[in-house]
């Protein structure tokens, strides 16, 4: 770590150093403003008197060699000034940096990056500022004490600043003056900003916020036309005896967080195992509630399977019995069709039934008369039956029976009567 402050100073160069000082320093310190050296002189004056000269002389010699060559020796002469006063007068600007332009000692502007022409010799650069580049600038403070009193080895501040105004810059304080006023802001500021710590939290200052101190060095450093552009801490260094005291207490801590980090790990791994059972168990359980309904999905389809086959068999029952009462319906169709089709044949040979019929009754009548007795009837001539008579009668009627005479005697009878 550096233990200077940075160093800020003007320097005088010709104009062909300007752009080397002005990026690079000189011997190691900061170089914001050049003061150019006029580089314009008066000789251009001498030849423009000699060629006022030469043309008098020529005038005057009336004409021959000697005016000839007094006339061009005054021409010459007269280009020449002009030439020199021309190249003396051209000033060029670089591109980031800005002229500050005065006349008679007192500045009247600034001249931009770029050529520009300064024809009279009153007229003049005072200097060039860098406008552009954010100049780096180191102060490390040395025994700043903190809120305990304590004094802080060292405190290393980093700032940039760029010049925003550079008449005001040179004009009021110059770079000289600048670079004291600013190691004085800078240092009261860390000064402050220790005090607001304690020695314990010291190193909490290495890349804290400088915000405050930044604006407040804008602030300071506004009216000379320079602006803060960042702010930084970069390192804290503490007294030799309080670092020591500090290194065993960042051991003891670095110890208990090794024993903290360990029982961290040991309570994580506890942790892993009991979150591992309680996946396995939750893995488990999950395996038992798949076997449970693909069980209870197996029932129900054994379930709709049988209700499936059951609702079969009653619709095969039902369609058999439809098909058998469709049969009988169309067998007891067809026998009532053959029923009504023989009526109608009756109905058609009714005469035909008839004349068989009475045919049949006297085939009926014929058997039952060849089958049947006949009668005897006796007849005697006087018209009166006698007892005796009728006895003989009585008992000859029922031989005549059993030897089939039955007929015969009647018909002997009835000849014998009708003879008699």
């Amino acid at each position: 770590m550096s233990k200077e402050f940075s160093k800020i100073k003007e320097s005088l160069a010709s104009w062909s150093e300007i752009r080397q000082l002005l990026r690079g320093g000189e011997q190691g310190q900061l170089v914001p403003v050049v003061i150019p050296k006029d580089r314009r002189g008066f000789a251009w004056v001498a030849l423009l008197l000699l060629a006022v000269y030469l043309a008098g002389t020529a005038a005057l010699a009336g004409g021959g060699p000697i005016s000839g060559l007094a006339a061009v020796g005054a021409v010459v002469a007269l280009l020449v000034a002009l030439v020199w006063l021309w190249r003396r007068a051209i000033i060029e600007i670089e591109e980031g940096t800005t002229g500050v332009r005065s006349r008679w000692g007192a500045i009247t502007g600034t001249l931009s990056p770029g050529r520009h022409y300064l024809w009279l010799p009153w007229d003049r650069v005072d200097a060039v500022v860098d406008t552009s580049t954010e100049i780096p600038y180191t102060a490390p403070i040395t025994a700043c004490p903190t809120a305990e009193d304590v004094p802080l080895k060292s405190i290393e501040f980093f700032l940039k600043f760029r010049i925003v105004d550079p008449v005001a810059f040179v004009r009021t304080i110059g770079a000289g003056n600048f670079d004291l006023v600013l190691s004085s802001a800078v240092q009261d500021a860390i000064r402050q900003r220790g005090r607001q710590v304690t020695t314990e939290r010291a190193y909490d200052l290495r890349g804290s916020d400088v915000g405050d101190m930044q604006e407040a060095l804008n602030r300071q450093l506004g009216r000379y036309g320079v602006r803060i552009t960042g702010a930084n801490i970069p390192d804290v260094q503490l007294p030799d005896q309080y670092q020591q005291h500090l290194s065993t207490r960042e051991k003891v801590a670095k110890e208990l967080a090794a024993y903290e980090r360990e029982w961290e790990l040991t309570r994580k791994r506890r942790i892993d195992t009991l979150l591992m059972e309680i996946e396995r168990a939750k893995k488990t359980r999950d395996a038992r509630i798949v076997e449970v309904k693909a069980s209870h999905n197996t029932a129900r389809k054994d379930v709709a399977r049988m209700l499936e086959e059951q609702e079969t068999e009653a619709q095969r029952v039902r369609w058999e019995i439809e098909a058998r009462g469709r049969a009988e319906l169309t067998a007891a169709e067809n026998e009532a069709k053959a029923l009504r089709r023989l009526a109608e044949s009756y109905r058609d040979n009714r005469a035909v039934l008839q004349y068989e019929l009475a045919r049949r009754r006297l085939d009926v009548g014929a058997k039952l008369a060849e089958s049947a007795p006949q009668p005897v009837v006796v007849r005697t001539s006087g018209g009166d039956t006698s007892a005796l008579s009728t006895m003989l009668l009585a008992q000859y009627l029922p031989q005549l029976a059993r030897n089939g005479g039955v007929g015969r005697a009647h018909a002997n009878g009835h000849h014998g009567s009708e003879s008699e």
